[in-house]
């Protein structure tokens, strides 16, 4: 049970590396529009998609961890 709990930690890790990904996007792309605002659209839209996809990546995470879990258990 001790190596499926922390392959199931391992596999939910990659929530924080989504959260740092996104918070790192978010603040460029803020910085991007103060210096930039009339190119604000297109830069909202493609932080949007990169935090849909980092997003993902979280999502994957964490029904691997719980399919570790139900499965190897």
């Amino acid at each position: 049970m001790g190596t499926v709990a922390l392959g199931a930690a391992l596999a939910v890790l990659t929530g924080a590396g989504a959260g740092i990904g996104i918070g790192l996007a978010t603040s460029k792309a803020v910085e991007s529009i103060a210096r930039q605002p009339e190119a604000g659209g297109s830069i909202r839209t493609a932080l949007i998609i990169g935090a849909a996809l980092a997003e993902a990546t979280a999502i994957y995470g964490f029904v691997i961890a719980i399919l570790i879990i139900f499965i190897l258990k």
